[in-house]
């Protein structure tokens, strides 16, 4: 009876959040993504979507979605939010996010343990209520008065927040006017997420990317003149063993131009249903062998002129070292060019030095997952 009367002081509570439910996607970099960043669809899947080798947004049509929609996801991510924290007031815990918070939720109503906007909100809170990413693959498709107006309400109502985030694309920067831009910047997105993939023009049109090498500079220099810190991934063996050195060289030449903030390694993975899987299967690309792929990523290191810090921080950057461990970090703020470049030779150097049979080669690779 005493744990009956406990749960029904906060079945209220729990009935109210069961009710709200907001836009949540699948897809974030993993950087901004677990449990610490708050995920809010303020676009749904990609505007260009061809991209021969992605396979996330494929089959699903983009929607953009209207201002009035977006509010209306923020507010509802509030009263979860509010109802939280009452619950937290209760308990005599002064509105600190506990797990003892949320475990008394969940008692009061077991069904939340399967509600993603319950689950998502609170890991939100329980982190610190600090960041969001906002999602999906090209945010700043937005026009840009819509997107400030977005920017700023959710500011307003969760204040909380200290930094915010989203993907978007290189050609989408550089079609920006510099002034928009750095308003966007202004009313409360901080970093942006870009998938450059390759540097070489050639590639670029072969994967169906949908913009230039020149683009791609112009991009990423607006993005940083305009004050966002700025992501930029590449994959290495996107050209596989025909366009290897190429690929390696004109992205360090783009990246170089560019100067990020972050350089964000992904190495190619041929997915199933996409258009480079076929070629991949019908032997018109020929994947790289791990050691190949280094000697790939030396020619890319070693090409790079830059302050960046280059990560490798996804479970893709499988080589080994000469323990058997990783043969890098995979932490998100990995190295620090240029005082840590020849480090970063150095390991390449050590995982070449090994049989190539103790690194991952990329059938097991296409088993994990491409976020």
């Amino acid at each position: 009876m005493v744990v009956t009367a406990k749960n029904d002081i906060y079945k209220e509570n729990a009935e109210r959040i069961g009710k709200l439910s907001f836009a949540v996607g699948v897809y974030r970099p993993p950087s901004e993504g677990g449990s610490a960043s708050l995920l809010l669809r303020v676009t749904e899947n990609c505007p260009w979507n061809k991209c021969t080798f992605c396979e996330m947004y494929k089959g699903q049509p983009f929607v953009y979605r209207s201002v009035e929609d977006i509010k209306s996801d923020i507010d509802t991510v509030k009263k979860i939010s509010d109802e939280i924290t009452a619950v937290s007031e209760k308990m005599g815990q002064g509105g600190k996010i506990s797990r003892d918070a949320g475990m008394a939720i969940l008692r009061a109503d077991p069904s939340l343990n399967n509600n993603q906007y319950f689950i998502t909100v609170f890991n939100w809170l329980y982190s610190g209520g600090k960041t969001a990413f906002l999602q999906d693959a090209d945010s700043m498709i937005m026009r840009p008065q819509e997107f400030i107006n977005v920017l700023k309400y959710l500011r307003m109502k969760l204040s909380t927040l200290t930094r915010v985030t989203s993907y978007t694309r290189s050609k989408t920067l550089a079609q920006r006017k510099p002034e928009d831009l750095q308003a966007i910047r202004e009313a409360g997105l901080d970093r942006l997420h870009v998938g450059l993939e390759t540097g070489d023009d050639e590639l670029l049109i072969i994967v169906h990317k949908g913009v230039t090498s020149a683009q791609q500079i112009e991009g990423g220099k607006k993005a940083i003149a305009a004050g966002f810190q700025l992501s930029e991934y590449w994959m290495p063996d996107l050209g596989g063993r025909e366009r290897w050195r190429q690929h390696a060289e004109n992205t360090a030449r783009v990246l170089t131009a560019i100067n990020p903030h972050y350089i964000r390694s992904r190495p190619f993975v041929p997915r199933c249903g996409t258009p480079i899987f076929d070629e991949y299967e019908q032997g018109r690309l020929h994947i790289s062998s791990p050691h190949e792929r280094l000697e790939e990523l030396r020619v890319m290191i070693e090409g790079l002129n830059v302050t960046s810090r280059v990560c490798f921080d996804h479970q893709m950057n499988s080589w080994a070292d000469r323990r058997g461990g990783l043969l890098f970090r995979q932490d998100y703020e990995g190295y620090k060019f240029p005082e840590e470049k020849p480090h970063v030779l150095e390991l390449i150097g050590e995982g070449l030095s090994i049989d190539e049979s103790r690194h991952v080669h990329v059938k097991d690779l296409m088993s994990l997952s491409s976020l």
